[in-house]
């Protein structure tokens, strides 16, 4: 029963040092934008979120008109 449980942390060990190369080797291959691009997303972004938040806002006026005559 002794040798089990020795063996089991070195199978964890041996798991968790594999899965943190393997995260290392990953993040090597990621394309990480230069400034211009990233101000380029993140203004893509913000007014994307403006404009569906915009739509959403209209949308919900329209229904809380139509629902305050119904009522």
């Amino acid at each position: 029963m002794a040798t089990k449980s020795l063996a089991k942390p070195a199978k964890f060990n041996e798991k968790a040092g594999k899965f943190f190369r393997g995260v290392v080797s990953e993040l090597k291959k990621v394309h990480w934008p230069n400034r211009k691009e990233l101000i380029t997303y993140t203004s893509v972004v913000l007014a994307s979120v403006f404009i569906v938040s915009l739509l959403i806002w209209i949308v919900d006026s329209i229904f809380s008109a139509i629902l305050t005559r119904i009522i």
